[in-house]
């Protein structure tokens, strides 16, 4: 069994989205705002996670994410940061969907799921920290 570390986390301001088109869909201009922007292409699709208020209706889904972020750097060598994260989340049903940078996590949570994400991490040890400050929404 993995051992947990206990992290320290903030929100992320505003709402986000996730949204999927094929592999070879052009990347739409429409991305580039917020505090938040993930572009991932694969052969089978391309994945985007952006503001919410940048995204038409028409690519929408039910309910809006909201984003966590760890608080980082972590070294390549440290083992288990997000799995020790995600597993309180994952052991309360908080359905998640994960972004990796150089630097850190982000992990996003259905607004639905805030709450019980929150008592979820905060029963695990992890340590809320003030929202991290907007620079563009």
């Amino acid at each position: 069994m993995m051992t947990r570390c206990a992290l320290k986390f903030a929100w992320v301001p505003g709402r986000f989205e996730i949204c999927r088109f094929p592999g070879d869909a052009p990347l739409p201009l429409w991305v580039w705002s917020g505090p938040l922007t993930s572009v991932t292409r694969t052969s089978d699709e391309l994945s985007i996670v952006c503001a919410a208020g940048s995204v038409p209706p028409e690519f929408k889904g039910k309910t809006p994410w909201l984003c966590l972020k760890l608080e980082g750097p972590f070294s390549f060598s440290e083992v288990g940061i997000l799995a020790s994260f995600i597993g309180p989340l994952a052991e309360n049903g908080v359905p998640i969907f994960a972004v990796s940078t150089y630097d850190t996590d982000y992990v996003l949570v259905s607004e639905e799921f805030a709450a019980t994400a929150l008592q979820a991490l905060k029963d695990a040890g992890h340590e809320l920290l003030p929202s991290i400050p907007s620079t563009s929404q």
